[in-house]
């Protein structure tokens, strides 16, 4: 399927996001993995819509009903930020197109917009660094998201530098499972002792995602997808999968490949951005 990200008036953005590399290079002793990764943004993505209260009541109307509304990273991201509102409330419609497991970022994005648009529309005039500290509070991925443009990261990945790579259209397969992230950072066999690149080799080439051998192994339908997609394009997996995703010359190429998906996959024809409609849509408030 075609997945430009389309928003109404008053609708947000929050789009997807794939790990162009991921590297493991070590554990702190809190368990959290220290990392060297490279995010860029996708054309699609879920979409929120928030419409305020005349309480203070933070309500999901529509989102997964597989998560409980207290533990959904929207609600959550709401009623941090309204610490600094106590009077604000908001209903929240989420509007899913991101496949949940998939390694694209969903959770966190849509945390991400939920922290950048009731900044805006409760005017607490928070800059984006501030966003981006309790936007960490809820998940390390947070803050790219925040910040809205692509990213080389280190740390747990909230330490974010700016970077430009290549935009173009990206072929991105759910294979029919989800990959939880928990079971690959603790899988005993998982490389935690990648050597640190530079930028230099990260754009020459010499990278590559240390969670795929793992992922490889323990879900056959993910090393399905790799293989298959592998036939037309250089395959990777984005941060512990399930999705996979290949750049192609074309958004023609794109549906072609997308057209011979296998029967239960998910197939998206998408283009790789370095600045994410978030921000085009705050400029716009």
């Amino acid at each position: 399927m075609d997945a430009g990200l389309r928003a109404g008036g008053r609708d947000w953005p929050a789009p997807a996001k794939i790990n162009l590399f991921l590297h493991i290079l070590g554990r702190r002793a809190d368990g959290y993995h220290l990392l060297q990764t490279a995010f860029q943004f996708l054309d699609f993505g879920d979409v929120l819509r928030f419409e305020p209260r005349a309480d203070a009541r933070v309500r999901r109307l529509a989102g997964l009903d597989s998560i409980a509304e207290h533990e959904d990273l929207v609600v959550r991201a709401a009623r941090r930020l309204q610490i600094l509102a106590p009077h604000r409330g908001v209903d929240i419609h989420v509007r899913k197109r991101i496949p949940t497991g998939g390694g694209l970022g969903g959770g966190s994005s849509d945390a991400a917009t939920t922290l950048v648009a009731l900044n805006a529309l409760w005017d607490l005039d928070l800059d984006p660094a501030a966003l981006a500290a309790i936007g960490l509070e809820l998940g390390a991925d947070v803050p790219v998201f925040v910040h809205g443009v692509a990213a080389w990261g280190e740390g747990v990945g909230e330490r974010l530098s700016p970077v430009a790579p290549a935009e173009g259209w990206m072929v991105v397969i759910r294979p029919g499972c989800g990959v939880p992230t928990a079971a690959v950072f603790g899988a005993p066999e998982l490389t935690r002792d990648t050597p640190p690149i530079t930028m230099h080799d990260f754009l020459a080439g010499r990278a590559g995602n240390d969670c795929e051998a793992v992922v490889r192994r323990r879900f056959p339908a993910v090393a399905a997808a790799l293989d298959w997609l592998g036939r037309f394009a250089p395959a990777r997996l984005t941060g512990t999968g399930a999705c996979v995703f290949a750049p192609v010359a074309s958004r023609e190429r794109a549906r072609e490949i997308v057209r011979q998906l296998p029967a239960g996959w998910q197939g998206y024809t998408t283009r790789a951005r370095n600045r994410s409609p978030l921000l085009d849509r705050l400029a716009r408030q």
